[in-house]
């Protein structure tokens, strides 16, 4: 789950959604578009019929022609507004921009009345769109900072972490607010912006990661696929971030700030032979956050939507012709808009653990493991045409103490490359640690032949199957070998945390197997599993595969 709820730079809201919302697309005329009614500011008629009320001190600075720019003085402008309970994801206040500015620097802050207990207060996020305008994926985008910054700058060769430096191109930007709560008072909100005006400066040159690191060859690769920074809500810069992964053991990261692609190009002089690092980014909608990971770097990919605006499907595309990852994020978090409502169709993975082992987690394994039922029973097939979809663990760390790696993937690849690791993680070759401390293999044999985690067995149906599961690095822990049934077969390990079980079924029992090892329960008893009321069943998670599929040979 979202792993920093109340970092004080935020408003009351938690850290990981602190940049969730969603309008629908305005270019879409035959869907109507909430975030159209303000789209044009909050001095138009639409606002108006709203209730709504904006002043300014200077509404706009006149475009001007003038040449010679560097000696004129910055211009400030104040806007004020009223959001009502109930008013649209997201408000857009223009600003007119005049040839020769040379950044844009904003600042705001809204009003916090008390509220009834149990009633979320007031809490508004902030971003900004440049005059390609605010279209649902289009090129607008210039940055985000939800609710972790109070104020932002951009220009041509610099910006403020989750924003980009580019051209400050004369015309009508949008400030973006998103009232994420709203009380029942209403919002009353302040933003300050500074034009400042001189020449432009050098133009930025991204530093983007390679899409190789020095690998093993075909191995097993550890990475944390849910990591964030300075760019959205984190604390951690990114090389802190480089430097934890590389103190975890890990062989590769995918960065995921929320709702921008700033950091992408940062990462460059951070990676190395040793540690591979994947553009991507957390979606945060109103319905749910999702993973795009192993974007094109420097690709946006946009949040602006809920379920219900079925705009999902167009932006699974986008990250699918880029040959990424869509993975639902933290499914069970209960922090508002966490929980997943997308549905799981266009999935290629799921997060079942998230950070810390918690009751959400156990739902989200639940879940996905009747899924797989489901799913090999009836030979649904999911995203690339797979008929399951994979578990994948992330960290989720924004800052210390959180545990970069704590848990992470160990994927089966044919190299270290952003290719070879995303089509192990796609096809399931991969298994869930807590830390690099914990080692597993997971086998099955049967018939003369042998699979491993996300591989598939035939063999007769009634043909004898053995499976092999070997762990090292959990002290006194517990074993559970789980197929379509059930739990089939429990046993602990010793003191030292190394072990080897076998245990034996057939294709006509069996559809598929997985493994898990638990920690002891916080009584030190390894729990069997079948205990109801406020006792928990297992302890916490050490670590979790994905299945081998048992097939029974057809005749």
């Amino acid at each position: 789950m979202p792993a920093d709820p109340t970092p004080p730079a935020q408003p009351s809201h938690p850290a990981s959604p602190s940049n969730p919302a969603t309008p629908t697309d305005p270019a879409e005329p035959t869907r109507p578009a909430r975030r159209d009614l303000l789209r044009t500011g909050l001095a138009t008629g639409a606002a108006a019929a709203l209730g709504l009320a904006a002043t300014a001190g200077t509404a706009s600075a006149a475009p001007s022609r003038d040449t010679d720019t560097t000696d004129r003085p910055d211009r400030t402008l104040t806007l004020t507004g009223h959001l009502p309970a109930g008013c649209p994801d997201f408000v857009y206040l223009p600003l007119e921009v005049p040839d020769g500015v040379r950044e844009i620097a904003v600042s705001y802050g809204y009003d916090k009345p008390p509220v009834p207990a149990g009633t979320p207060g007031n809490s508004c996020d902030i971003g900004i769109f440049d005059e390609r305008g605010t279209d649902l994926g289009g090129d607008g985008f210039r940055g985000w900072s939800g609710g972790f910054r109070t104020e932002f700058a951009l220009a041509r060769g610099t910006a403020t972490p989750g924003y980009l430096p580019g051209p400050i191109n004369p015309g009508t930007w949008h400030i973006a607010l998103g009232p994420y709560q709203v009380a029942p008072q209403g919002l009353d909100y302040h933003v300050q912006v500074t034009l400042r005006f001189g020449e432009p400066g050098p133009e930025f040159t991204p530093a983007y990661p390679p899409e190789r690191a020095r690998g093993r060859g075909r191995a097993w690769y550890r990475g944390d696929c849910h990591l964030h920074t300075v760019h959205s809500d984190g604390r951690r810069r990114p090389e802190e971030v480089a430097a934890g992964a590389r103190a975890a053991g890990l062989d590769f990261i995918v960065s995921t700030d929320h709702n921008t692609s700033s950091s992408h190009a940062v990462w460059g002089p951070l990676a190395g032979p040793d540690l591979l690092i994947l553009p991507g980014e957390e979606i945060t909608t109103r319905n749910g956050h999702w993973l795009a990971l192993g974007l094109e770097a420097g690709r946006f990919v946009d949040w602006r939507y809920r379920s219900r605006d079925e705009e999902f499907p167009r932006f699974v595309r986008q990250v699918h012709r880029s040959g990424g990852l869509v993975v639902p994020a933290h499914p069970y978090c209960p922090y508002v808009a966490c929980q997943w409502k997308f549905g799981y169709e266009q999935a290629d993975a799921v997060e079942v653990w998230n950070g810390p082992w918690t009751y959400d987690d156990e739902s989200a394994v639940d879940t996905w493991d009747s899924q797989l039922a489901v799913a090999l029973r009836g030979g649904g097939n999911g995203a690339g045409g797979r008929s399951w979809r994979p578990a994948m663990g992330n960290s989720d760390a924004h800052s210390a103490p959180q545990v970069i790696g704590l848990p992470h993937n160990v994927v089966l690849a044919e190299d270290l490359t952003r290719d070879a690791v995303l089509d192990g993680l796609r096809a399931g070759r991969s298994w869930l640690a807590e830390s690099a401390a914990v080692g597993l293999d997971l086998t099955a044999t049967g018939g003369g032949r042998q699979a491993g985690i996300g591989e598939e067995l035939t063999v007769p149906a009634d043909a004898p199957v053995d499976v092999r599961l070997a762990v090292s690095g959990v002290p006194g822990g517990t074993v559970r070998l789980i197929t379509d049934e059930g739990q089939m077969h429990q046993e602990s390990l010793p003191a030292g945390g190394s072990g080897t079980v076998v245990w034996r079924t057939t294709a006509s029992l069996a559809g598929y197997v997985r493994a898990e090892v638990r920690h002891p329960r916080a009584d030190g008893t390894p729990g069997k599993g079948n205990t109801m009321g406020e006792e928990l069943p297992w302890g916490p998670m050490a670590a979790l595969t994905n299945p081998i599929v048992l097939r029974a040979e057809e005749h």
